[in-house]
């Protein structure tokens, strides 16, 4: 399966970082997050990756060429296409698929690069997770339906306060999936989703998966290990101290 990650938005809630690079090249423990991206995909097997880049997507592609052992020109429908192979074993194409392009949109742009009856991964170039994506693929192929997301429960942000009478009852520190299940943003997708994303404007998140989701074609695995997206500076620094505490061994 290739896989296909979204990169090209702006990240402009960790400004501190993306005002000089785009955000799934902010540095973790002196590597790229999508360094990591790539490593959690490539320990499962799978490493034909497809980055749609926009904001800053040139700093995406020097990374590549300057990483990579081989360069190879491919053409792809009487497109030429630049293919960048690395001493781990990963084919990267990165794809300009424009600055102010929607999720949605950019999945369309590379649609291309997919074969019509080929399934793909789908992911962001801000999250990470320990989910085992054998199992995953698996679970996909089993109800043969159009679609997988990864459900994650995120950990809660606040504590709670049971009041009687203007008293604190009971005080509850913050729990973990107390939010209910989220979508933690790692697909597993027929290419024929792609005909329900209209162009450039459309959202992945929105009218595509509402519809997916409507014509019942839309499963959840769920996942209640690791699962972490960096959204913030907060978010980059806790990411941090989990990787160099726990020692996940997919990102050694």
């Amino acid at each position: 399966m290739k896989v296909v990650i979204l990169a090209g938005g702006f990240g402009s809630r960790l400004s501190e970082e993306t005002i000089t690079k785009p955000k799934p090249m902010v540095k973790i423990n002196k590597k790229p997050f999508l360094w990591y991206i790539l490593k959690y995909y490539s320990y499962y097997g799978q490493k034909n990756f497809i980055i749609c880049a926009g904001y800053k997507w040139l700093f995406i592609k020097k990374y590549f060429q300057n990483k990579s052992i081989k360069i190879e020109t491919v053409i792809f429908k009487k497109k030429k296409i630049q293919k960048y192979w690395t001493k781990e074993g990963w084919s990267v194409i990165v794809v300009n698929t424009g600055l102010n392009t929607m999720t949605g949109g950019r999945i369309k742009k590379i649609g291309f690069l997919l074969n019509n009856d080929e399934k793909f991964l789908l992911t962001y170039g801000d999250g990470i997770t320990n989910a085992n994506l054998k199992k995953i693929i698996k679970f996909h192929k089993s109800h043969k339906k159009l679609a997988t997301v990864l459900a994650v429960q995120p950990p809660a942000r606040f504590g709670s306060l049971e009041i009687q009478n203007n008293f604190v009852k009971k005080f509850t520190e913050k729990l973990k999936g107390s939010d209910g299940w989220i979508n933690g943003g790692f697909f597993v997708l027929s290419k024929t989703v792609i005909k329900y994303i209209k162009g450039d404007r459309t959202v992945w998140e929105k009218e595509p998966l509402k519809k997916i989701s409507k014509l019942k074609e839309l499963k959840a695995y769920k996942h209640s290990s690791l699962w972490m997206a960096m959204d913030t500076l907060r978010d980059k620094r806790n990411i941090e101290t989990t990787l160099k505490e726990k020692k996940w061994h997919i990102f050694k």
